[in-house]
């Protein structure tokens, strides 16, 4: 497992939107004082180990895990579609996206700890990949937990938002698969051709 020793450390290195922690107001004036000090001083090879860092750390990756994602990636037709493909539809990111956690680090924790069922079978696979089709739930023994207690209460107060790839019923802790994410380096903020260019050295 990925242990994150200082996440706002890291997050000052690598920018305020790979931690949900640090995506306030304060990161973000801070990034952008970074980038106007950055300028153009640094090398091509440090701006790709950067963003293979930024994608790393967002997703909570090994170093092997990500380079294997990458690698994979790279022999499909679109690259960075399917890069991010198959980063988003990891079931612990499914279940992060879904609501069901805080964090991915939480969903990650509660996939590996057996609480999450993919069509009524519980797996404890972070890196298990859903499909469109598959049903994400909480399982049956794990809902009273108090890891999953508020979630109702949270969407109602306006909680996080959920891609269109999913649909979810958080009264019957309940997500559907209906979809593919789609990669717009605007929209994700993680720049995979960079990444592709480290692994290409």
């Amino acid at each position: 497992m990925l242990i994150v020793k200082s996440k706002y450390r890291i997050a000052k290195r690598l920018g305020a939107g790979i931690f949900e922690q640090t995506q306030n107001q304060k990161f973000a004036l801070a990034e952008a004082r970074k980038k106007i000090k950055r300028g153009r001083g640094a090398s091509d090879y440090g701006k790709q180990l950067l963003e293979k860092q930024r994608v790393r750390f967002t997703y909570g990756l090994g170093e092997r895990q990500l380079s294997n994602y990458a690698k994979a990636a790279f022999e499909e037709k679109e690259p960075s579609r399917a890069l991010h493909i198959a980063l988003e539809m990891r079931a612990d990111n499914a279940t992060y996206r879904a609501g069901f956690a805080p964090t991915r680090r939480a969903a990650r924790q509660a996939t590996s700890h057996g609480h999450i069922t993919i069509n009524g079978k519980r797996i404890t696979t972070p890196s298990y990949r859903v499909k469109k089709g598959d049903v994400i739930s909480i399982r049956e023994g794990s809902r009273k937990s108090p890891l999953f207690a508020g979630l109702a209460e949270a969407k109602e107060e306006g909680g996080r938002a959920v891609p269109g790839w999913l649909v979810v019923d958080l009264a019957l802790l309940r997500a559907e698969v209906v979809g593919e994410p789609q990669y717009s380096q605007m929209e994700v903020g993680l720049d995979y051709p960079t990444v592709f260019e480290f692994y290409s050295r």
